[in-house]
């Protein structure tokens, strides 16, 4: 698998990131299975979060295996310090580690948010603690709403943040607002050499109501192969930028995402964007956010 420069952080990362969500309502067997699925494919970072359910806990079990082979990222939701700095301290417990190589401010999706988050009392200044303790390495934010682009953008004015885990695809990116407020991301990530990752790759609209939902993500996912795999083509092929994209939230989407890694080198952007302006149904994921 292709790995890229995630930015000053220096690590050779996998152009997956394995998305720990999907392990968040699993049990152990299933979690074991699909991390060594991950493994197995060249996958060398992993994202989590504190939110994500059982995942944190679903990941530990196999830290004392794996800590020396992968990147490993967590989240937290918290907004004040107090809390912040106790979710970090659970999320070490329950990863069965002493260290996590990035922590990140997760959900910064608007600046009221943002405002708790890097205001005084705020949940930064407890990862600032916890790199300085050695808990941490680096502290990122993350966010997912059509808003998120700028919202990071302008946290980067606040913060030199080490990383950006921002959405895109490409439905998104024929929005010209979000096109506007990406491209300008990107020239600030670039400027700090911070890494930018992206999310919702695959997301190819909201579930229609009485539909039955056949995956755990929160939005209906592209599951044929030709649809990820040029969603994929597109993203890694046209974005040189990006240092990584994380897997969807079901693990029963890892190997579809793993076999488009490998066909992506057959298509140019514009060839995966042709195929993909083939389906009707698609749109922006964030029309009706449950979340």
């Amino acid at each position: 698998m292709e790995t890229r420069r995630l930015g000053r952080l220096e690590h050779q990362s996998s152009v997956l990131i394995y998305g720990a969500a999907s392990l968040g309502g699993v049990d152990q067997d299933r979690a074991d299975a699909s991390i060594q699925e991950a493994l197995d494919a060249g996958i060398n970072h992993f994202d989590v979060a504190a939110d994500y359910g059982e995942a944190e806990l679903r990941l530990g079990p196999r830290m004392a295996e794996i800590r020396d082979r992968i990147f490993l990222a967590t989240k937290t939701g918290r907004r004040t310090y107090d809390e912040a700095w106790a979710e970090i301290n659970r999320s070490l417990e329950r990863l069965q580690t002493d260290h996590v190589d990035l922590i990140q401010m997760h959900a910064v999706c608007d600046l009221e948010n943002l405002d708790l988050v890097t205001g005084k009392g705020g949940s930064l200044e407890a990862a600032i603690r916890a790199k300085e303790e050695g808990m941490v390495s680096a502290i990122g934010i993350t966010g997912h709403t059509a808003e998120a682009p700028s919202v990071h953008l302008e946290g980067l004015r606040r913060f030199d943040f080490d990383s950006v885990l921002t959405p895109l695809n490409y439905k998104l990116s024929t929005d010209p607002k979000y096109a506007d407020d990406y491209a300008a991301l990107v020239e600030a990530v670039r400027a700090s050499d911070a890494a930018l990752m992206t999310i919702k790759m695959i997301a190819r609209r909201n579930w229609q109501d009485g539909e039955e939902k056949a995956y755990d993500t929160w939005y209906r996912p592209f599951d044929e192969q030709r649809y990820v795999t040029a969603a994929t083509a597109w993203l890694l092929n046209g974005h040189p930028e990006i240092t990584g994209l994380a897997t969807a939230g079901e693990t029963r989407l890892l190997r579809q995402m793993v076999q488009a890694e490998k066909e992506r080198a057959e298509l140019s952007p514009d060839d995966a964007a042709a195929i993909l302006d083939e389906v009707q149904d698609y749109q922006s994921p964030f029309v009706d956010m449950p979340i």
